[in-house]
C-alpha cells in the first residue's frame, strides 16, 4: 500500500481576480448550490512549480514544459558550426523524439515536459553530430528517460501521446481552490488620466471594468509518496525535498492574476497534514453549507476539523498522524509542518 501525505489549506484573499475565464472574470464554479469563487489546479501547479522559490530549493532537478526545444537545439547546432540546413533538418528530427512536429518546423504541436538529464543528453548528442558532420541515427535518438524524471515531471506527471512508453504517473494530486463560502464577483469601473491634459481638457482618457472578488479558499493537495520515490528512481531524499518545496510553495505561492492591480499575495491562515496507508478524501464536503459567520476563518477552521473528527468516527482512523498549524492564533509552525511532511 502506497504512504499518502495530504494538505487540507485555507488561505484568505482580500479582493482580487487571481485566475481568469475567457471573459477576463475570476473563474467560478457552482457548489452546494452556491457561487462559489475558484482557482484551477493548473493555475496552482503552474505557479508553484515556476516559483522562485521552489526553483531555488529544487535546483538541478526542474525541467521545462515547452513546443520549442527544438529552437534550443538548432540554435545549438549553428553555433557549432552546422550549415543552417542541416541544422534544421536534424533538429526537426530531434524535436520529433518529444512530440509531433509541426510541418517544416522544429517546433513541435504539443507542450513536452523534458528533464534535466534528457536536456543535457540532448545537447551532447548535437555536439557529437556537429564533431562527425552527421544526420543523428535511430539509437542516438533514443533521448528519453523514464528513469530520469526531474522533481516536477515526477510530481505532476508527463504524457507524451507519441512515445507512451515514457509517459510518468503524477504523483501529486491538486484540486481547485474553491472559496468556503458564496461570492458575487463584482465590477470596478475605472479611468485613467492622460498626465499631459492641458487645464481646459479635464476628461479622462481611458476607462474600463475589472471583475474581482474576495474570498477564502478551501484546496486540497495528495501526495502519493511512494509513487513519488518510484518516479524519482527510488531517491528517497530527492523526493523528501520535492514534498517539503511543494508545502512551503502552497502555502505561500499566490497565483500572479491582476497582481499589480490588487497585490493578492497571501500566506495560508490554516493547514491541517495528514499521513498514513488510508485511502485518500477530500474535506470540501465541510463546506458544502457556506460558511456564514462573521468569524469566518474561525468557523471553516472548526467546520474542517469537525469534518476530520466525523470520517474518523465513521470509517476509522483516516490518517495514521497529523499536524496542523494556524497562523489565525499562532499555532504551530512551518518549519515543523516541513518536518512533519518529510519524516
Amino acid at each position: 500500500m502506497s504512504q499518502f501525505i495530504q494538505l487540507h489549506i485555507l488561505t484568505s484573499y482580500a479582493p482580487s481576480n487571481l485566475n481568469r475565464d475567457d471573459l477576463g472574470r475570476p473563474k467560478t464554479a457552482k457548489m452546494g448550490g452556491f457561487e462559489r469563487l475558484r482557482i484551477s489546479s493548473q493555475s496552482l501547479k503552474r505557479n508553484w512549480r515556476v516559483s522562485e522559490l521552489f526553483e531555488e530549493a529544487m535546483v538541478g532537478h526542474i525541467g521545462i514544459r515547452t513546443k520549442r526545444f527544438g529552437i534550443t537545439v538548432f540554435d545549438a547546432f549553428i553555433k557549432a558550426g552546422v550549415k543552417e540546413k542541416s541544422a534544421k533538418e536534424w533538429a526537426i528530427e530531434i524535436a520529433g523524439v518529444f512530440g509531433k512536429g509541426k510541418k517544416d518546423s522544429v517546433e513541435i504541436e504539443q507542450l513536452a515536459h523534458i528533464s534535466p538529464a534528457e536536456q543535457d543528453a540532448t545537447l551532447t548528442l548535437v555536439e557529437v553530430l556537429a564533431n562527425e558532420n552527421r544526420a543523428p541515427t535511430k539509437d542516438d535518438l533514443k533521448l528519453l528517460k523514464a528513469d530520469k524524471a526531474s522533481v516536477d515531471i515526477a510530481l505532476f506527471g508527463r504524457m507524451l501521446a507519441s512515445s507512451p512508453e515514457f509517459n510518468i504517473e503524477a504523483a501529486c494530486q491538486v484540486a481547485p481552490a474553491l472559496s468556503v463560502h458564496s461570492i458575487v464577483v463584482e465590477d470596478d469601473f475605472f479611468t485613467a488620466v492622460d498626465d499631459l491634459n492641458s487645464k481646459e481638457e479635464s476628461g479622462s482618457s481611458h476607462i474600463g471594468e475589472s471583475s474581482f472578488a474576495a474570498a477564502l479558499f478551501y484546496s486540497n493537495i495528495c501526495i502519493n509518496k511512494t509513487q513519488l520515490i518510484e518516479n524519482l528512481d527510488g531517491n528517497e531524499e530527492l523526493a523528501n525535498k520535492a514534498i517539503q518545496a511543494l508545502t512551503e510553495a502552497a502555502v505561500k505561492i499566490s497565483p500572479k492574476g491582476k497582481q499589480n492591480s490588487f497585490a493578492s499575495r497571501a500566506y495560508a491562515s490554516y493547514v491541517l497534514a495528514e499521513k498514513g496507508e488510508q485511502q485518500p478524501r477530500s474535506l470540501s464536503v465541510a463546506f458544502l453549507n457556506p460558511v456564514t459567520d462573521e468569524d469566518q476563518a474561525g468557523a471553516a477552521i472548526q467546520a474542517l476539523t469537525r469534518q476530520v473528527e466525523n470520517f474518523d468516527k465513521v470509517y476509522g482512523d483516516c490518517a495514521d498522524t497529523r499536524y496542523s498549524m494556524n497562523a489565525i492564533i499562532g499555532e504551530g509552525s512551518l518549519s515543523e509542518l516541513l518536518e512533519f511532511v518529510a519524516q
